[in-house]
């Protein structure tokens, strides 16, 4: 399901909506707890597109001052937890701008064509459970590896789309490119992290499977182990 934000429970929005309105009228500890209840969440996504601590902190703290400053023009259209979201995704962008500004124009004026058709994984094999090869703190460092190892600008898209749940459109906007640059990012990005955990997972004699998915005639579980990823990435604290 394609949606334009991060899925929030109703439960912990209607309590987040509770604590808004109090920290509207000057109730400092509630929006302490609301820092206390999306903290982990923020500073998972900064860590995710910025992939340095310090930066991914410093992402969190601009994250909830900006959010606590502009408390009152925060309309409650949205949950709390998707607005100081988005608010992250752009104090996350600036960080990756500066870092770039001396070799590279910024992602906000880049404009580039994607040539070429999306190149075929040269292993792609039968997984195995992941629970049959590694422990859980195993498993999620092969996944964190494989995300450091993609290019950056695959990175943000697979972060804001299958992360985030982003919509294309919404990533694109804050991209600063088209729709179907995200759109091929993407495919990519799938691709390469797919085909990185295949080489962990893979069963031996397993055989190989179509990567494409114009191909895929049924779910794998590789794709069950992507889903989980993205379910992971939107664990909310």
């Amino acid at each position: 399901m394609d949606t334009s934000v991060p899925i929030i429970p109703r439960a912990l929005s209607d309590a987040d909506n509770a604590l808004v309105r109090r920290a509207k009228t000057g109730d400092f500890e509630a929006f302490e707890e609301l820092v206390s209840r999306h903290e982990r969440g923020v500073y998972s996504l900064a860590m995710n597109m910025l992939r340095q601590r310090q930066d991914a902190e410093d992402v969190v703290q601009t994250s909830f001052l900006s959010a606590f400053e502009n408390l009152g023009r925060f309309r409650e259209e949205a949950a709390f937890g998707t607005w100081v979201r988005k608010i992250a995704v752009h104090a996350a962008l600036k960080v990756i701008r500066t870092r770039k500004k001396a070799r590279i124009v910024s992602l906000k004026h880049a404009a580039e064509a994607e040539k070429g058709s999306v190149p075929h994984p040269a292993f792609i094999a039968e997984w195995r459970d992941p629970s049959e090869v590694m422990d859980r703190k195993r498993l999620q460092e092969t996944l964190d590896q494989g995300m450091c190892a993609l290019p950056e600008k695959q990175r943000l898209v697979f972060v804001l789309r299958d992360i985030e749940g982003l919509s294309v459109r919404e990533a694109a906007r804050l991209l600063a490119i088209s729709e179907g640059n995200v759109k091929v990012r993407l495919l990519r990005a799938r691709l390469a992290l797919r085909e990185k955990l295949t080489r962990v997972f893979g069963r031996e004699g397993g055989g190989i499977l179509p990567a494409h998915p114009h191909e895929q005639r049924r779910s794998t579980s590789a794709q069950a182990l992507l889903r989980s990823y993205r379910r992971r990435g939107r664990v909310k604290s």
